[in-house]
């Protein structure tokens, strides 16, 4: 897919005509335009010259976009809203005194100068004269509607210059008839040119569409407030490594492999991995994450996070548009880029919308001319015809909606790949969930070690010994409690993984298997008196093991459920959508999960390749989502009609999912659903406004309701057309209110603990290095929890966990160097 940059376009009608002419291209598989960002996408094997020039050929321009996103890009819409605010306060000064001239004096009475009292020449060439001025200031109208024109392609800027300009050529030819009566003395001729002059609604056209325009600007760049937020997180400088001293640099001035250090409290500049030091990042900017993640040595840091306690060095792994922050960003353009399916149906008529107006506005006329009604009379149905229609309002419908609903998916820590997902994720009607990772948290533990021919550590250290090779989280969980009980493990030989079924290999010359009791049956006598039923009812996994023929015992283990699974299930329930939940676990110990969590469909014992199967299964009766974790059920994500990857923190590129959860919540899941299905309404009551719009007052604008007294003049046609689009994208705007149903964990009251702190009064600190190093020797001693320190109030704030004498706390900053000159 290559994302092209398209210049020119005024309205939905420029948009289908790109579309149509790229669309035409050989080699061009599919082609979308967006009129609210001005991207075009288009896959297939057509070059970037052909498709330029096919948009040029057009009569537009196009140049081919840089892949990433950058924050200059964001805030283009503002100076488009500046530049048009501009052009809209000089028409309007011009446009005061045009309006006393023209009708101040007619309509209120208002006096005019002596040298143009009963001047009908002088007031008529006025007229046109400052008509003229506000033509030449909004000239972009008829400089885009005259191009579209001749190349085919009329549009919005077409109607309003036709309209405009027919006003202004009728009433320059009626001055010059004015001016002939007035030489031949003819004072009633005189009177009724002056009446037919329309030059002020021609000047009133272009500056109430202005408006509209600006206001409509306006309206779009709150649109893309999610893509600012996010392109003020990233810091503008770091302090970098250079020949052993630290130079503080641009950010863009980043290269990967760059060494760069991180102060408490300042924003990490780019992606990287600590290799000295340890901190506390909050990552909540990013991933929704609210307790900040401890960071060790060859942890990975992301950028536009912020450092809260310790100093460290980074080397650079990733900077510029591979950063996770700009991945995130291209995700969010990406979705707001693309096209909604929905939007089809208001891309057709868009395309053939401005020519039909045209001709309608023609009949008009005509007809009017026909019935004798006048060339006034007539001439101004046409022209409010011309300028009443708008094709904007049909092309906005959509991608404003989609725009400001995935900027809401986004600062909720929800990623919508493309229109199509924020679309279709609302018609979801079955919720699947994979158990372990999604529902619980993925990092169980032992709960019961039954032994039968040995004792409890032997159980568990010939289990470990096997489980040891395997990356199941069960088998981390047996390797961890005999870890904690210091066994020592056995090596094991021919080690084999049976997906779903258990493990097998070699201990000390001795065959040994684990896994499910079918699988383990097969090698040795299972008891009966395993409480099986019993584990597996209070939601526990029973494990089997067996060594050397001869069955030796049962170790349990728990994945304990997270906090909001059960309020993801209640609220999907309140949507009415069905929830299922797919595990390797036995039938019983599935059951007393999924009761626990109010799920009552739960499928068991589900090998990895059958999930996908299912999926299928479910999808052929409703429209089905997937949730898990993008990798294990990467089969089962894409067999589904939307794959919700969840706990995907930074990493976004789960290409087997639509939707991104950054957050490991599955109450994410939930909140997707409720976002798309806001998000569809909204763009239904945008069509519905846009169609319905279109189809009232194109009838009234051409005078079909006359005989009632309805009609509407040229001005009024205009007011309306500007604020109709201001409508649609304040309609879309709503959005912004949304929000999301969040858990509310309420832990119980623990006993407070009272904080002892210390103030220390330090004099010597010169800079951040200073601070660096009183915060470490502080931190270093036993009982000190935290040290806040300011070489700007020469000051080190203590957070304790046991009284220190201040003698040593005194010590520990003197041996740095620098003096402590008090202690409270």
């Amino acid at each position: 897919m290559v994302k092209y940059k398209v210049t020119g376009m005024s309205c939905a009608a420029c948009s289908a005509r790109v579309e149509k002419a790229v669309s035409s291209l050989s080699g061009v598989d599919e082609c979308s335009v967006n009129l609210l960002t001005g991207d075009m996408t288009v896959e297939g094997g057509a070059s970037p010259d052909e498709v330029i020039t096919a948009v040029r050929k057009a009569g537009y321009g196009a140049y081919q976009a840089d892949q990433s996103v950058r924050p200059a890009e964001v805030k283009e819409k503002d100076s488009e809203t500046a530049a048009l605010l501009k052009r809209f306060i000089i028409s309007l000064i011009i446009l005061a005194p045009l309006m006393y001239v023209s009708m101040g004096h007619m309509m209120f009475s208002w006096p005019l100068p002596p040298f143009l009292a009963d001047n009908h020449v002088a007031m008529g060439l006025i007229q046109m004269i400052l008509t003229a001025a506000v033509m030449v200031i909004n000239r972009k109208f008829f400089i885009s509607g005259i191009s579209g024109l001749f190349h085919g392609a009329p549009n919005m800027d077409t109607l309003v210059s036709l309209g405009s300009g027919a006003s202004f050529i009728y009433s320059t030819v009626m001055l010059f008839i004015m001016t002939d009566a007035v030489m031949k003395g003819d004072s009633e001729r005189t009177m009724s040119c002056m009446n037919e002059l329309y030059f002020e609604g021609a000047a009133m056209i272009l500056v109430l569409i202005t408006l509209g325009k600006t206001l409509e600007a306006y309206s779009k760049g709150k649109t893309t407030n999610a893509l600012k937020g996010l392109s003020k997180l990233m810091p503008d400088t770091a302090h970098i490594i250079r020949d052993g001293n630290e130079v503080t640099v641009g950010v863009s001035e980043l290269k990967a492999g760059d060494i760069f250090v991180v102060y408490p409290g300042e924003k990490i500049p780019t992606d990287g991995v600590i290799i000295e030091g340890a901190c506390s990042v909050d990552e909540s900017s990013l991933t929704g994450e609210s307790v900040p993640a401890n960071k060790k040595e060859n942890d990975a840091v992301t950028g536009a996070t912020i450092n809260k306690t310790g100093f460290v060095k980074c080397r650079a792994t990733a900077v510029g548009e591979d950063t996770a922050l700009s991945r995130i960003m291209k995700a969010v353009s990406d979705a707001a880029s693309s096209k909604a399916p929905i939007a089809k149906a208001a891309d057709k008529v868009s395309g053939v919308f401005v020519p039909v107006i045209m001709v309608i506005a023609l009949i008009t006329t005509v007809i009017w001319l026909i019935i004798g009604r006048g060339t006034g009379f007539a001439l101004a149905r046409g022209i409010s015809v011309l300028v009443i229609s708008c094709p904007c309002a049909l092309g906005l419908a959509t991608p404003v909606a989609v725009m400001v609903g995935s900027g809401v998916g986004a600062r909720n820590n929800i990623l919508f790949k493309t229109a199509a997902a924020l679309e279709a994720t609302g018609k979801v009607k079955t919720v699947v969930f994979d158990k372990t990772g999604t529902l619980t948290k993925g990092r169980p533990h032992v709960t019961d070690i039954i032994p039968y021919s040995t004792d409890k550590d032997a159980l568990l250290c010939l289990a470990a010994s096997l489980e040891s090779k395997s990356e199941h989280p069960f088998a981390y969980a047996i390797t961890e409690a005999a870890n904690e009980k210091r066994l020592e493990l056995y090596d094991c030989a021919e080690f084999e993984n049976i997906p779903g079924k258990g493990l097998c290999g070699k201990i000390n010359g001795k065959t040994a298997h684990g896994g499910n009791a079918i699988y383990v049956s097969k090698f040795c006598e299972l008891p009966a008196d395993i409480p099986a039923e019993k584990l597996a009812d209070e939601g526990k996994t029973p494990l089997y093991f067996e060594y050397g023929g001869e069955f030796i015992g049962v170790i349990a283990a728990a994945d304990e459920i997270k906090e909001d699974s059960a309020f993801a299930v209640s609220e999907l329930k309140k949507l009415g959508i069905e929830t299922v939940m797919l595990t390797g676990d036995n039938e019983r110990t599935a059951k007393a999960v999924g009761q626990k969590l109010g799920i009552t469909r739960v499928e068991a014992s589900v090998l990895p390749e059958q999930k996908e199967a299912i999926i299928k299964e479910l999808c052929e009766k409703n429209k089905t989502a997937m949730v898990g974790d993008g990798i294990n059920d990467a089969p089962a994500l894409t067999a589904a009609d939307i794959g919700i990857a969840i706990g995907a923190g930074t990493d976004i590129a789960v290409d087997s999912a639509e939707v991104v959860l950054m957050k490991s919540s599955a109450a994410d899941a939930a909140t997707s659903i409720r976002l798309s299905k806001k998000t569809l309404k909204n763009i239904y009551e945008n069509l519905f406004w846009a169609f319905i719009y279109n189809a009232v007052c194109i009838p009234i604008a051409a005078g079909a309701f006359v005989g009632l007294g309805l009609t509407l003049n040229p001005m009024i046609a205009s007011a309306a057309m500007s604020l109709s689009s201001f409508c649609v994208v304040c309609n879309a705007l709503r959005l912004n209110l949304f929000k999301a149903n969040k858990y509310e964990n309420k832990p119980e009251q623990k006993e407070e603990i009272k904080e002892m702190k210390k103030t220390l009064f330090i004099e010597g600190m010169m800079c951040m290095h200073c601070e660096a190093r009183v915060k470490k020797a502080l931190e270093a001693l036993d009982g000190v929890d935290s040290a806040d320190v300011s070489h700007e109030k020469g000051t080190a704030i203590l957070t304790l966990s046991a009284e220190i004498p201040d003698e040593k706390l005194k010590a520990a900053v003197e041996e740095q160097g620098y003096k402590v000159t008090k202690i409270e």
